[in-house]
């Protein structure tokens, strides 16, 4: 690579030596030609006026495509002269009527009018009275040959593929004429068909009948499907440090199952999520491979299998930290990935182990893991310990968790101190329908956990020395999450709306781990992490029950940057002991956010109303 960079340098250098040969001495600008360059773009002025009067959208389309615009600035060596501009001004009615009917309008009036302007210059104005706009009329597909029907799924009940073709046809009758709407309908038209067993199909023919006196379009489309296609053996190449036979177990489909391209990204996507490969892809022969068993073809990079990761970060709720990530993707030689994390920070301390196995057939995984963490917020110190066994569940759209948890904390301040331990079994289900799993800006992601244990805990406070209060029995937990995204025009809405419950008669033997707090980040902004809750002896514990929501829209700064977005949001919510105690309180404020590669990136200042304070919150991503 240095030798590489030498050889460019030098070359370049001679390059500027001998660009230089010509000057007076080495370094010297040349005046002439830079004088000359200014002048020519100095030449380079208005040679007419030009407007347009039309409604703006079409008024914009006409100044961005017609050749007047276009030629009305030029240096004055190419001054175009008056035979040419006569052939442009003749020349644009045309061109206008020819732009305006991919918008539709098919019987417009266009008149142009040149004049002398008061600099002595031409103006051209050109006057566009677009009539009425042509609309759909009626929509006819028809398929060349039969489509097989399709076995309905849980996703997609329609079984008739040329039936769904016409409901799923997104210019319908009714909608205004557009040149681009027509080629996107049939461009996804036909994706959808060739995604659902049919890769090599195509339109035979497709026709816009325009009635420009009723003002009315007919479209007459014919597609041409093709033979049926269905999969075939699965080839896999890359496999060389883990188990082939777990990768083939990732795979939902079988050898005669018709060709469905939602299942071979689904797979990929497995794939790429179970940890394994740096990268994925799945592919299909069409081309060679006979249509009744079309070659599957699966391509991976392994990652390595030891793996350590150090980072510095900075979270509003925890402060700064360090961290060391290192993964074990083929523990001791078993087909387990062990994932271990050590966490540092003046707020957060932790550290912890998860090992999960490779997916079996039904894509399930054994679990087991154990963390220990001190976290110093609101003016107190929470140790805790947890020790889980389980199996997951992950087919994309869906994920499902339970394991047995043995937990335990010790949580001191200046008030009081708790302790508390339970052993529970958890359920925990997810279900996710969004376009981007990282950036999501349409759908819901719906979250329910069920927890049932027993517990024991016992509690002392200051204002009460030498006294001990204890607690134990059986518990049972609920919550449940829900995140919704909506684009409207240029904004994008967000909402979430997450309840929980502890049925137990003394809190006390419930470890704090399980119970409810809000405040912080993703919770009610506005307000610090985990201050929200019931109080006693003055100092805020978990609480039986808790309730928060937020509403929150957002909008680009610039058109030329999308990704930068200037956001206003509103939170409420709370926690306490049980729902007569519970007095929701607000935040609210703007912020501002950054949709990168690895998440939303968000900068919010927040003002919390029941505190009368204005708090800056950073995050990244959106919590699932």
């Amino acid at each position: 690579m240095k030798l590489q960079w030498r050889a460019g340098a030098l070359i370049l250098l001679a390059l500027a030596l001998g660009g230089c040969a010509n000057l007076p001495f080495f370094g010297q600008r040349d005046d002439a030609a830079t004088a000359a360059a200014a002048n020519a773009e100095e030449e380079k002025v208005a040679l007419y006026e030009f407007d347009v009067e039309a409604a703006s959208p079409l008024k914009q389309l006409l100044l961005d495509n017609l050749d007047l615009p276009r030629f009305q600035k030029a240096p004055k060596s190419d001054a175009i002269s008056g035979p040419e501009l006569g052939r442009l001004v003749a020349a644009a009615p045309a061109q206008a009527k020819s732009l305006l009917e991919t918008e539709g309008y098919f019987d417009a009036e266009i008149s142009v009018v040149q004049t002398a302007s008061a600099t002595g210059i031409p103006r051209i104005v050109m006057t566009v009275v677009p009539g009425p706009r042509v609309t759909i009329g009626s929509v006819t597909i028809v398929a060349q040959t039969p489509l097989a029907l399709r076995t309905p799924t849980r996703d997609e009940r329609r079984t008739d593929r040329l039936q769904r073709m016409r409901e799923d046809w997104s210019l319908k009758p009714g909608r205004p004429f557009r040149q681009s709407a027509w080629s996107s309908a049939k461009t996804a038209a036909l994706g959808e068909l060739r995604a659902d067993g049919y890769p090599k199909a195509d339109w035979q023919s497709t026709k816009a009948r325009i009635d420009a006196t009723a003002k009315s379009a007919a479209l007459e489309l014919a597609v041409d499907g093709g033979a049926l296609h269905r999969l075939g053996p699965t080839r896999v190449e890359g496999i060389q440090r883990y188990d082939e036979a777990s990768v083939r177990r990732m795979s939902t489909f079988q050898p005669g199952d018709v060709y469905s391209e939602k299942a071979l990204l689904d797979y990929q996507e497995r794939l790429l999520k179970v940890g394994l490969f740096e990268g994925a892809s799945v592919e299909v022969d069409v081309e060679t491979g006979p249509p009744e068993a079309v070659p599957v073809i699966v391509k991976l990079k392994e990652s390595p299998q030891q793996q350590a990761t150090f980072g510095v970060g900075f979270s509003a709720n925890t402060g700064p930290r360090v961290s060391v990530d290192h993964y074990d993707r083929k523990v001791l030689g078993w087909p387990y990935i062990a994932h271990s994390t050590l966490v540092f920070g003046p707020s957060l301390k932790s550290i912890g182990t998860e090992l999960n196995s490779y997916p079996f057939e039904d894509l399930k995984r054994n679990l087991f893991a154990v963390n220990v963490e001190q976290l110093e917020a609101s003016d107190e110190t929470r140790n805790s310990a947890t020790l889980r066994a389980g199996r997951s569940q992950d087919t994309g759209d869906y994920q499902r968790l339970y394991f047995g948890e043995l937990s335990h904390t010790q949580l001191s301040n200046a008030q009081l101190q708790t302790t508390g331990s339970a052993a529970a079994g958890h359920y925990q289900w997810l279900r996710r329908r969004v376009d981007n799993v990282l950036l999501p800006t349409t759908g819901t992601v719906l979250a329910l956990q069920g927890a049932v244990g027993y517990g024991t805990g016992t509690e002392t406070r200051s204002d009460l020395p030498g006294q001990e209060e204890k607690a134990k029995g059986p518990f049972f937990r609920t919550y449940a999450r829900l995140n919704a995204f909506k684009p409207l025009g240029a904004w994008a809405l967000n909402g979430r709306l997450e309840v929980g419950q502890v049925f137990v008669g003394n809190r006390i033997g419930v470890p704090d781990l399980l119970l409810f707090r809000a405040g912080g980040d993703n919770s009610v902004r506005g307000y610090g992490y985990r201050t929200l809750g019931p109080t006693v002896n003055g100092a805020v514990v978990g609480g039986r029950v808790a309730l928060t929501g937020s509403v929150e829209a957002e909008h680009p700064f610039l058109r030329s940057i999308p990704a930068l977005l200037g956001a206003v949001f509103v939170d409420a919510g709370g926690a306490a002991d049980n729902w007569g105690e519970l007095k929701p309180v607000f935040g609210y404020g703007a912020g501002v956010h950054f949709r990168s590669p690895v998440g939303l990136l968000r900068l919010d200042l927040a003002y919390g109303q029941a505190v009368r304070q204005v708090r800056l919150h950073l995050s990244v991503g959106v919590q699932f």
